[in-house]
């Protein structure tokens, strides 16, 4: 069983960058596709990117597109979210996930394992 723990994020002005990382622990990292999510306050938990074991493969949020990148390095066992040109409606606690399906699955329930989030908070 994976334990996932998320870092990096912090309280930024729009247009900033930040990257989160996930580290893994406990299981063959590389046997897990991986993602992002977000939940911002009254909200329900939103996909923003996915990359599948190998990393050859992603899929993102239209909304982040162009200003987020995932990716990861299966030799330090983590999983990295670039964000770029940060918007205030990016605000929102983020979480790493991952399945033992080799997927670019956008929903929740896809997912087995969880990190307990870290926050991100862009003023405008």
């Amino acid at each position: 069983q994976v334990q996932l723990v998320e870092s990096g994020g912090g309280l930024v002005q729009a247009g900033a960058s930040l990257r989160l990382s996930c580290a893994a622990s406990g299981g063959t990292f590389s046997s897990y596709a991986m993602a992002w999510f977000r939940q911002a306050p009254g909200k329900e938990r939103e996909f923003v990117a996915a990359i599948n074991r190998s990393g050859g493969n992603t899929n993102y949020i239209d909304s982040v597109k162009g200003r987020f990148t995932i990716s990861r390095d299966n030799a330090k066992n983590t999983v990295y979210l670039q964000m770029n040109s940060l918007k205030p409606e990016d605000t929102a606690v983020y979480y790493c996930a991952a399945t033992r399906l080799n997927i670019l699955g956008w929903s929740p329930k896809q997912y087995n394992y969880w990190g307990q989030g870290t926050q991100v908070t862009v003023s405008s």
